[in-house]
């Protein structure tokens, strides 16, 4: 397969259709240039003839390699040419229909007036050069054919895609991993007697390429319960060329004694019926591709005559033959997990099933099955190709390899994968292309990229075809029923492809496609690309694009970024966006920009545009010259407030997506309109809702907002909602925000008016000011809505009549203020079978609702939520036989009967959640709000005894202001517990103990003994633990104690053995955490406590008695402790502290000793203890400290002086310790990778001791101290940085040139508080900045002015600028 294929004889094709195209022809006779478009067809045609003869030969002869390049670098021109000819062919009908003002569409414009236009004349010379230009150089390639001995028509190719042998239903089951779920589930299918009742029934199996479908097809195969349960078995592999003959003789010869050689299709499906009369069997086809219907039913014809359980297994790579096929449902197979991957490829690679044997090439082994995702194929393919190689090289060789450089003749996955490709049809091919300019794992919508195939071109409908959208959502389906799309398993609505489908989508692209990621370093991308894409950061400078610049036949400009605030230079929409202009895709969604240039409207192939989450605030006029523009995204351009004038040039407008942005003007003329995302109704231009009266081809969802403002209700008629079939979605909403003074009467006729055609499917009616519905919410007028939404509809007193709406699937009723009762109106009054197709049902917010006469039964009720409806009474639905899930919370009123829920439902009532199991339910979590014993939980629950309780394992007990202990005689709640992990308390302002003093030991023994962690909130007369708990539990490790201020020491004797992790918040008047000489008094009192936090408890003087602290801490963190005086005496000599920070202490004097010797700390954070005066260990810090922050310690007299040797540190950040005058003898680490000084008095020795010696540095920030400099950097400054902060330099005048040059590497610039600092170095910043910021520099603000300041110039390159807090780019003073 060669990219040939892909792109020569498709553009060609292509080309030849648009020349014969009625349209063009009609212009081009118009214009005088027929003849010259004739003879460029007659050359196509000449071409076009050679080039499968061409493809062929490309692979083994580079001049027929070139020479196929330049003509797919031809066709793109000749293809710009011809979008030129429409182009103009549409500029000038829009000239003609303004000129004339009216509004109908002309075909054509009579040549007295295009003849007498001197800018015609001007066009039609530079077309007619255009084509002769482009015809000679086809003419020169057509020439070079038989110099190249290319061959006319050559027919068939010879050189097809080299097969693998097909499988058989043989295979070795010990080196099959990771199925065995996957077989089980299947062999139930198949065993099944819930499918008896068809004489054969038939089970697709389902996946991508190299998943392992035949696999496992041969494990069922060859399963002995399979053997005994079916008479016959056969095996057949039918592959991509599908054969009846072929298949049908195949599972015949399987099933007899003597082979069978007639070729006769009737007389062997005589013979195989015959055989399989009466018997149960199992055959499988493998690696199906037909999806002729047709077919199917002959090739099926003699299993129908097998007995009742008779099973047909099919696998195939395209779920369309799935749907044909299958008569149970398609089992979809999924990737396998990297470990089992690893077994695969370690058993094909070593022969073994792991790496034991060679540890040496574990770690590579790794990496190369992380780049199968999934795929056994692959696995086994890349251990295939590593078979006896046992050399380092070797395997990174194939690491860093592509799976394409892999020989087909000792690869399955290639010719595979190729084979899916090949399959396709061409027009599918090039969408596919297409997409490698996604980088791997992106996920995108379809929608997205079916704007993108449209706006390129990828598919051109035919007079009286479907519409471009319905031919792209076939086409999108078809990729995606093929496995060449997978949806992501983080969000339905989006997709992705497998590494290996991208990899073959980049292979069959080559160097039209460019993704700028992938760029090599130093390597510019060909001059042929016509397609980029590239990750948006942040920041995004003049740098990142300048390979652009060559690049002027581009297509496609796409930045690929989740909406975020992010900045890009001005030199691209300024620069070199003018350079650009074949683009058809442009998209600066996200980016910060605030306008666009008027070259805009020199873009005249543009086809999409997306502005989104852009700050732009108008669009120029030139964009209405844009007169192919299909899609234009302006999301949540929350400050674009000017629109053109002419917006109704834009008469090829598809889709407009205008979410948080105002209307613009003249929509109404735009009736190619197929999707509007909203339209809202403004006070001053309320009439304009009837603009929507001509869109009739609007389709999806369109949301109208602020109807209160439509003052006159004829005016909703004129929108013309019910003459727009293709509509699938609406919603219509009124502001929440409306004065209720004001009659409302007109909303019901605007309601009414605005009634929807009988098409739609989903329905929202939001803020609704009338007192009823209109009746156009009743079955008859909406026979297909399937969802429907109303809430905040205050004013009405009773629903519609809903049950009658035969398709309704999903209903959302939510805070309707004035209902109170919902009875038989809501059914339906007298409707037979009201709900017979709702699955989803949602009352919510419904604060006056007291009564529900609920309907006798729901039959296909699914997930019932009752929430926050506080006065309802009574019971729920008795008849809910499908019901899944049931919520039911903040509906203290209503009794819940056991009864009304069918077999394994979940049930969640006020956040405790459990599953009915034979009329009982069994609750795994527990959570009582404003409780105060458990009998008032259980007598909301008809039918609930405590066994119910009993596996619960998460227990929350929130606002009880009765509850004082939890463990009493009188109140057993936890002894019901016996598996409760994690109990979480608060707000229970008369709670002492958990445990009541009378109880006996007896009980406190029954406690729950596997409880994990436990959190305490806001409980003020809590004195302390149970000791039994606490000391008595082998499974506690988590524990919370905030805002209990009666607690004054946490533990006595010891603390849990298994505690790892305790914080411990806002208790004022703890005075020390445990209690005891010496928590390691004994073996059995040893602690493996981790984590310990202790924050704003201000009574605190120490952690523990014995001055100890536990060995196996690795995070401790301290704050605002006031009266702490010491934390302990010493850290144990292998203490694991990994972190240590303290903070807001002002008592605090010094340090733990042996700090020293905390060989794993790697952070140390020492903030505002003003009583600390030294470091302890004469100094000595831990050798493998990486980050070291100290602030505001104003008593600090030195900093350690052995800093110098600490080679691990990075980061260094000292602030605002004034105490400290002397700098180290020696200096800081030179692998410092970041250096903070604030208000220090060493600076100066710090700048003589010399900043270049920090050969590592990537961020500096000095501020204050330098109160002589005058000109900055007047020393060295590393090379490394990327990040230079300066501040408070009183007296800085200049920046100097000279130290700015060496900084090649700086992104962020940061300039505070230097009020006589007058410019920027003369040479400029550096070109790599993308982040200046400017504050409190008056001199240097002035200079700095957008297209004003004398250094602007300077600056202008750098995508990210802000004066004083105000982004440059926003109008205002700064403009």
């Amino acid at each position: 397969m060669a990219v040939g294929e892909l792109f020569a004889a498709a553009l060609i094709q292509v080309l030849l259709e648009r020349l014969v195209s009625r349209e063009l022809l009609n212009f081009a006779h118009r214009e005088g240039l027929r003849r010259k478009l004739e003879k460029l067809k007659n050359t196509l045609s000449i071409i076009q003839a050679v080039v499968d003869d061409a493809e062929e030969k490309q692979h083994t002869d580079k001049a027929v390699k070139k020479w196929l390049d330049d003509l797919i670098d031809l066709a793109y021109d000749a293809e710009d040419l011809l979008d030129e000819f429409t182009t103009e062919a549409l500029r000038r009908k829009i000239m003609g229909e303004n000129r004339a003002d009216s509004s109908k569409v002309q075909n054509l414009i009579p040549a007295c007036v295009t003849g007498l236009n001197p800018s015609a004349l001007s066009s039609n010379v530079r077309l007619g050069s255009k084509i002769k230009e482009i015809t000679a150089r086809f003419n020169d390639i057509a020439k070079q054919k038989c110099d190249l001995n290319l061959r006319e028509n050559v027919g068939g190719r010879s050189n097809r895609i080299r097969g693998t042998l097909p499988p058989t239903s043989l295979v070795n089951e010990a080196e099959v991993y990771g199925r065995e779920k996957e077989k089980a589930s299947i062999l139930e299918l198949l065993l099944s007697e819930k499918y008896i009742d068809a004489a054969v029934s038939v089970l697709p199996i389902h996946g991508m390429t190299g998943v392992g479908k035949t696999t496992l097809a041969q494990l069922l195969y060859n399963d002995h319960k399979l053997k005994s349960f079916f008479d016959l078995k056969a095996w057949a592999c039918v592959s991509k060329d599908f054969d009846a003959v072929r298949v049908t003789k195949t599972i015949l010869n399987s099933l007899i004694f003597e082979k069978c050689d007639d070729s006769d299709l009737n007389s062997l499906q005589v013979e195989l019926k015959a055989k399989l009369n009466g018997k149960k069997f199992l055959v499988i086809l493998d690696d199906v591709w037909f999806e002729n219907y047709h077919d199917w039913t002959i090739l099926r014809a003699p299993f129908e005559a097998g007995a009742p359980g008779s099973r047909i297994v099919v696998t195939t790579r395209n779920q369309g033959v799935s749907s044909m096929m299958g008569t149970i449902p398609a089992f979809h197979l999924q990737v396998l997990s990297d470990d089992v991957c690893l077994s695969i490829f370690t058993q094909h690679a070593l022969g073994e099933r792991d790496f034991s044997a060679h540890p040496n090439l574990a770690d590579i082994g790794v990496d190369i099955v992380k780049r199968c995702k999934g795929l056994p194929l692959v696995a086994k393919t890349l251990g295939g190709l590593l078979r006896t190689k046992m050399g380092r090289d070797e395997w990174e060789d194939v690491l860093n390899s592509k799976v394409w450089d892999i020989s087909p003749e000792k690869s399955g996955i290639v010719p595979a994968l190729m084979l899916s490709y090949h399959h396709l049809p061409s027009y599918l091919k090039r969408c596919f292309a297409y997409c490698s300019i996604f980088p791997k794992d992106y996920e995108f919508e379809e929608k997205q990229l079916i704007l993108l195939w449209m706006a390129e071109g990828l598919i051109q409908p035919q007079e009286k075809e479907k519409q471009m959208e319905e031919l792209d959502g076939e086409y999108f389906r078809n990729l995606l029923s093929l496995s060449f799309f997978q949806q992501s398993s983080n969000d339905k609505s989006r997709f992705l492809m497998h590494d290996l489908i991208n990899d073959l989508a980049q292979w069959v692209a080559r160097d039209i496609c460019f993704r700028m990621e992938d760029r090599i370093e130093g390597c510019k991308p060909s001059k042929r690309a016509r397609h980029s894409s590239y990750l948006g950061s942040e920041y995004d400078g003049t740098k990142k694009f300048e390979i652009f610049s060559e690049l002027t036949c581009l297509r496609t400009f796409l930045p690929l970024m989740q909406p975020m605030h992010c900045y890009l230079t001005y030199f691209v929409p300024l620069k070199l966006l003018p350079k650009l202009r074949c683009l058809r895709v442009l998209s600066f969604r996200g980016y910060c920009i605030t306008e666009l240039p008027d070259s805009i409207g020199d873009l005249k192939h543009l086809r999409y545009l997306d502005l989104s989450y852009t700050s732009i605030k108008s669009m120029p006029e030139s964009t209405t010259t844009l007169c192919n523009l299909q899609t234009l995204r302006l999301d949540s351009c929350y400050d674009l407030k000017k629109f053109p004038s002419k917006f109704g040039n834009l008469v090829n407008l598809r889709h407009l997506n205008i979410e948080g942005t105002l209307m613009p003007p003249q929509i109404g003329k735009l009736t190619c309109l197929r999707t509007l995302s909203n339209l809202v109704v403004r006070k001053d231009s309320w009439s304009r809702i009837k603009e929507l009266g001509p869109l009739v081809h609007l389709r999806g969802t369109i949301c109208i907002s602020r109807l209160e403002n439509i003052i006159e209700p004829r005016v909703a008629r004129d929108a013309n909602l019910i003459g727009k079939p293709n509509l699938s979605g609406l919603l219509l909403e009124w502001s929440s925000n409306f004065d209720e003074s004001q009659d409302r009467t007109t909303d019901f006729e605007v309601l009414n008016l605005m009634r929807p055609h009988k098409v739609l499917k989903e329905l929202t009616i939001s803020g609704y000011y009338g007192t009823k519905f209109p009746t156009s919410l009743n079955g008859p007028s909406l026979p297909n809505m399937v969802f429907l939404r109303i809430e905040m509809c205050k004013n009405c007193c009773s629903l519609p009549p809903l049950g009658q709406l035969p398709s309704l699937k999903v209903l959302f009723i939510s805070r309707m203020a004035r209902i109170k009762n919902v009875g038989l109106e809501f059914d339906g009054e007298g409707y037979l079978q009201p709900f017979r197709s709702l699955e989803t049902l949602c009352f919510e917010g419904m604060q006056d609702w007291e009564n529900w006469i609920p309907c006798e039964e729901f039959p296909r009720l699914q997930e019932l939520s009752i929430r926050w409806c506080p006065k309802l009474l009574g019971k729920l639905p008795n008849h809910l036989p499908l019901l899944e899930k049931a919520v039911i919370k903040g509906c203290g009123q209503l009794i819940i009967s056991l009864s009304s829920f069918p077999e394994l439902c979940e049930l969640e009532i006020d956040e405790s959640k459990g599953v009915v199991c034979r009329s009982k339910v069994d609750f795994s979590s527990l959570n009582l709000e404003n409780l105060s014993t458990i009998s008032k939980f259980t007598c909301q629950i008809e039918g609930l005894d405590m066994q119910g309780l009993t596996r619960a394992e998460n227990l929350t007990i929130e606002n009880c202001k009765e509850l004082t202990p939890l463990w009493s005689n009188d109140v057993g709640l936890l002894q019901y517990l016996p598996y409760l992990r994690v109990l979480k308390i608060s707000d229970c302002p008369r709670l002492v103990s958990l445990v009541a003093e009378e109880v006996g030991e007896e009980l406190q023994l029954g406690l729950p003994s596997k409880l994990r962690e436990i959190q305490i909130r806001h409980c003020h007369l809590l004195k302390s633990l149970p000791k039994t708990m606490m000391c008595d539990n082998n499974f506690l490790t988590s524990i919370l104690i905030h805002c209990c201020d009666s607690l004054m020491h946490f533990a006595t004797d010891q603390l849990p053995q298994t505690l790892k992790e305790l914080k411990i918040v806002k208790c004022k008047n703890l005075l020390i955490l445990l209690q005891e000489d010496d928590i390691n008094n004994s073996n059995s009192g040893t602690s493996f406590l981790e984590c310990l936090e202790i924050h704003d408890c201000p009574s605190l003087r120490s952690l523990t008695s014995s001055g100890e602290l536990p060995a196996t801490l690795k995070h401790l963190r301290i704050s605002f402790c006031q009266k702490l005086e010491s934390m302990a005496k010493r850290f144990h000599l292998d203490c694991s502290l990994e972190y240590f920070s303290i903070s807001h202490c002002e008592s605090l004097k010094s340090l733990p000793m042996g700090l020293h010797s905390l060989s794993h700390l790697d952070k140390m954070e020492i903030w505002i203890c003003p009583a600390l005066i030294v470091f302890p260990d004469e100094d000595l810090l831990p050798v493998n400290l990486r980050v070291l922050q100290i602030f505001g310690c104003k008593n600090l007299r030195v900093l350690p002086n052995c800093i110098h040797d600490l080679t691990s540190l990075q980061e260094l950040d000292i602030r605002r310790c004034p105490g400290i005058v002397s700098f180290p003898e020696e200096g800081f680490p030179t692998n410092l990778t970041s250096l903070e000084i604030c208000d220090l008095n060493i600076n100066d020795a710090l700048f003589e001791w010399g900043l270049h010696r920090l050969t590592s540095l990537k961020t500096l920030s000095i501020r204050g101290g330098c109160q002589h400099v005058v000109s900055f950097p007047e020393m060295m400054l590393p090379a490394s940085l990327t990040s230079l902060n300066i501040e408070r330099f009183p007296n800085l005048k200049y920046m100097s040139s000279k130290g700015f040059r060496m900084l090649t590497s700086l992104e962020e610039l940061y300039v505070s508080a230097c009020e006589n600092l007058m410019s920027f170095p003369e040479d400029g910043l550096p070109l790599s900045l993308l982040k200046l910021r400017i504050q409190k520099c008056p001199p240097l603000k002035e200079h700095c002015k957008k297209d004003q300041g004398r250094d602007w110039l300077k600056i202008a390159h750098i995508p990210c600028i802000y004066l004083d807090n105000k982004f440059i780019f926003e109008t205002g003073e700064e403009s």
